[in-house]
């Protein structure tokens, strides 16, 4: 008797839905009588449904009275593209973690913090203990400092300011003199490495990748007694992030 008495909730979202898309064809806005009409609604109907999605972010309401997409499908739409981006690279960094039994880390510069993106491993090539997150531990990883280095003063020292040098192991690099002297060392060699100041027993080394304009890093992680065969690894690292790169910015 319920499902009589108005529609059901499957078409108050297919009704959504198909405003989203009368919305999304006016890049400039459209009023709500001409989408009631374009989509056959009345216009009571489409009142209530635009003000749903107006509160709820898909959709905004201009001052004229038109309406436009929202910021939150944009977000969405950000992040799906995202999701693809990664599928379209992630036989790079499985190629990589076969060719040097290594688990590969990809992180980007997000919003002034610095986020794993993706980790491809394997039980022949398992990842480091993350005991602490990488969010809090840019000063201690290969693929955090790889950023930093890249980063400009400011926004470094924005980074550096709001994150505590946390002493990790003996060999962290505790103080912000100190971290700035190394990351400003050696500005022509791509590769930073990470000598089990993160995790004792595991040295990391991390090269820079870019999406877009988006600042990241790719890294692998070895058991420290690897570390006297770090410019083979290197030898794979350099040209997978090359390649990475590139997938990264061919447009979808």
């Amino acid at each position: 008797m319920g499902a009589q008495e108005g529609p059901t909730l499957i078409t108050s979202v297919q009704r959504a839905f198909r405003l989203m898309e009368a919305v999304g064809a006016h890049e400039g806005g459209v009023p709500a009588k001409q989408l009631a009409r374009e989509v056959g609604l009345p216009l009571a109907t489409t009142y209530h449904l635009l003000r749903t999605m107006v509160n709820d972010g898909y959709l905004r309401k201009l001052d004229d009275g038109g309406f436009v997409i929202g910021d939150k499908l944009h977000v969405l739409h950000a992040g799906s593209r995202g999701q693809a981006l990664l599928t379209r690279i992630r036989p790079t960094l499985a190629a990589l973690r076969d060719e040097i039994s290594a688990a590969a880390y990809l992180t980007f510069y997000e919003d002034g913090e610095i986020r794993v993106a993706e980790i491809v491993d394997s039980p022949r090539a398992p990842r480091a203990d993350l005991w602490v997150g990488f969010e809090d531990a840019g000063h201690a990883t290969a693929l955090g400092k790889c950023v930093l280095r890249e980063l400009d003063d400011d926004s470094r020292g924005d980074y550096l300011s709001r994150h505590r040098l946390a002493d990790l192991t003996p060999r962290t690099i505790t103080h912000r003199s100190e971290l700035l002297r190394r990351l400003d060392s050696s500005p022509a060699t791509p590769a930073v490495l990470d000598l089990e100041e993160y995790s004792l027993g595991t040295v990391c080394v991390a090269v820079p990748v870019y999406s877009g304009q988006t600042l990241g890093s790719l890294g692998v992680s070895v058991r420290a007694d690897r570390l006297s065969r770090i410019d083979q690894v290197l030898a794979q690292l350099i040209p997978a992030a090359n390649r990475v790169t590139r997938g990264l910015s061919l447009t979808i």
